[in-house]
């Protein structure tokens, strides 16, 4: 079964369906970066004062896409974490980079939606986001690729040890807007959101330090949470509910 998304995403982000995916690795010199590191030091100290679990390694934005005929492909350049958090902590002031990054979005049979609340220990704590993380050169393929699909499922199976259903559609949705290209493939589970929830807290129990403090359930616009989700989360959940 198919799901359907409706197409109008929340004001500030505009919505694509997508049939394929892609990125590759290019070099860019990224002037904002150069002219702020200063600022950007002092930022990841007090981040770092805050969470000191956070580490500084490599990291994927993106300098540009390329849509054409239900294709995108991304060119995503490396820096380090700390100037990834700098940059977005400042409300992504440069127009020419994006934060860029693939998600799987769960979906149930009783047509609920399943997403995380970021733990403690992370960047991003208390926020609810679909299961995800930014790529990074291990998604890198020898041919100068960078698996965005690859990343988005096995950040998935991660954070909720679930696994992708046999067979599984694979169809995309970007949302674009404050900053970001999120790459989306909503995926339908044949079981109910309880089940689901509960598979997901069950893996989270076996964890040493899980990355989700607990996972929650959506089932109609009235459980959008403009103060802790990010606009393209809000964005995608406005285009499945009906208003």
């Amino acid at each position: 079964m198919s799901i359907e998304i409706a197409g109008d995403a929340a004001p500030g982000f505009s919505l694509t369906p997508l049939v394929r995916v892609s990125a590759r690795r290019v070099e860019y010199d990224w002037a904002w970066a150069r002219d702020n590191a200063e600022a950007i030091n002092r930022n990841w100290e007090r981040r770092l004062a805050e969470t000191p679990g956070l580490f500084d390694g490599p990291v994927y934005l993106a300098s540009g896409c390329v849509l054409a005929d239900g294709a995108c492909e991304a060119s995503l350049f490396e820096v380090r974490y700390s100037r990834f958090l700098a940059f977005r902590d400042a409300g992504v002031p440069d127009a020419l980079v994006a934060n860029a990054f693939a998600a799987i979005v769960p979906h149930s049979r009783d047509g609920a939606v399943l997403l995380g609340v970021m733990g403690a220990q992370t960047a991003n704590a208390g926020q609810i986001y679909f299961p995800c993380g930014t790529p990074d050169p291990g998604d890198l393929r020898d041919d100068g690729t960078v698996d965005l699909a690859g990343s988005a499922a096995r950040e998935f199976l991660e954070e909720t040890g679930l696994t992708l259903p046999e067979g599984a559609e694979e169809k995309w949705v970007l949302l674009r807007g404050d900053g970001q290209l999120a790459f989306l493939r909503p995926v339908r589970f044949d079981c109910a959101a309880e089940t689901l929830k509960a598979r997901i807290e069950s893996h989270r129990g076996h964890e040493d330090e899980p990355e989700l403090a607990h996972s929650i359930i959506a089932r109609s616009r009235s459980d959008i949470d403009a103060a802790r989700m990010p606009g393209f989360v809000q964005a995608y959940l406005a285009s499945v509910f009906p208003a």
